[in-house]
């Protein structure tokens, strides 16, 4: 049963919410250490769809506090959105906004080996340039660069989205 407050905004459909996905290039990563404060940093991602998994790949260095966060406590949440556009009113009331957001939750685990590194760069690549590689990809990166990058990836869990539209 969802929480929703506005169940009139909320998208049920996850072929609804992946288009979302696809459409946004920017994805806020919130995550939690021991010292219990919040930490969010935005995100350029990639992400792989089947059937209805989702998975969600990031690239940075190795070393930082959202790595040391991430060894810490893989848990995380996330959050895109896109088509915002103020919507003015009469009165300062009457104001609000238009957009689209999906946010999920699930767990951060490392890419180990080049093969999965090497998926979840493609996924990236493909993501942020449009261009339509496939999963497996035809780019290619030196061994070098795949041994000083982490590439991470989020196996959502839970999943929700929200609209407001003109």
């Amino acid at each position: 049963m969802s929480s929703m407050r506005r169940r009139d905004r909320e998208i049920t459909s996850f072929d609804e919410m992946l288009e979302i996905i696809a459409q946004c290039k920017v994805c806020r990563l919130a995550l939690c250490g021991g010292d219990m404060m919040p930490y969010i940093v935005p995100l350029n991602y990639g992400y792989i769809a089947r059937g209805d998994k989702l998975t969600l790949y990031f690239h940075s260095a190795k070393i930082g506090r959202k790595m040391d966060i991430i060894k810490e406590n893989s848990n995380a949440c996330f959050e895109i959105d896109c088509d915002c556009e103020l919507l003015e009113g009469e009165a300062p009331c009457d104001y609000g906004y238009a957009f689209k957001s999906v946010i999920g939750f699930g767990r951060i685990a490392f890419a180990e080996s080049n093969a999965e590194k090497t998926q979840g760069l493609n996924a990236l690549m493909r993501h942020q340039t449009g261009a339509d590689t496939g999963y497996e990809s035809d780019y290619e990166y030196p061994d070098a660069m795949l041994a000083r990058t982490a590439v991470y990836r989020m196996d959502v869990q839970q999943l929700s989205g929200k609209k407001k539209v003109l």
